[in-house]
């Protein structure tokens, strides 16, 4: 019997991704997370973009849904 294959694997999210991700769970704005962890919005809004294609998902509600169910944050 064969054995059963395996959903892929989330790539690994960095530590600055992981900082952020959690700061969008709390609410923040990108504005706010940037000025939190010393980031331009426009860097904050890079980090959510390489988020949103490690989770394959876009939104920052379903970021934190899926981060939540895989224990991330």
């Amino acid at each position: 019997m064969p054995e059963p294959t395996l959903a892929p694997a989330t790539p690994p999210l960095t530590a600055r991704e992981l900082s952020v991700l959690a700061l969008v769970a709390e609410g923040q704005s990108n504005r706010a997370i940037g000025e939190t962890l010393e980031l331009s919005a426009l860097t904050v809004k890079s980090h959510l973009a390489r988020i949103a294609r490690k989770l394959g998902t876009g939104d920052r509600a379903a970021l934190v849904a899926v981060a939540l169910r895989r224990g991330l944050i």
